[in-house]
């Protein structure tokens, strides 16, 4: 094994991996999602109450996401326990969401699917997702994980009781 004053040689390296749904550069200020209305203005999406006539149209990021159902957040909760108490906790969940939407515009629910093994919310961003992942966690506890993929681009939360 070669190791030189840079480090050890023998290691691949990492491609690194480009969120196609996140924006080097800057949008046009100020901008209004076509979908969602959310505005871009002052650096970030905002949900800004008086759009000027004069403002950009666009498609914001969450919105592509929900279109393409390509989820950055992936949260699956299962067992006996959670059954029992289904509605209560997605009720915790659409509140935990409305919170983190209205300060972030771009956090939001994507679909809420219920299977018979359990149910799987789906999120825009991992932060959402850590977020309503740790407050069924708080207020319920549980077995909780909490697995990022892809660089810490995307993120699966499992838990169940």
């Amino acid at each position: 094994m070669y190791q030189s004053q840079y480090g050890r040689q023998d290691r691949l390296a990492r491609q690194k991996r480009d969120d196609v749904y996140f924006q080097r550069e800057k949008w046009s200020e100020p901008t209004i999602c076509s979908q969602c209305r959310s505005v871009y203005t002052q650096g970030r999406w905002t949900w800004n109450k008086t759009i000027p006539d004069s403002a950009h149209k666009a498609v914001c990021p969450a919105c592509r996401r929900i279109n393409d159902d390509y989820p950055a957040g992936i949260i699956e909760m299962s067992g006996s326990f959670f059954d029992q108490h289904k509605e209560e906790i997605l009720n915790l969940i659409r509140h935990e969401e409305s919170m983190e939407k209205e300060e972030h515009p771009l956090e939001r629910i994507i679909k809420i699917i219920e299977e018979d093994e359990g149910t799987t919310v789906t999120t825009t961003g991992v932060h959402v997702a850590r977020r309503l992942g740790h407050a069924v966690n708080s207020a319920y506890k549980g077995e909780y994980e909490a697995q990022y993929l892809e660089d810490d681009q995307r993120i699966r939360i499992s838990w169940q009781r």
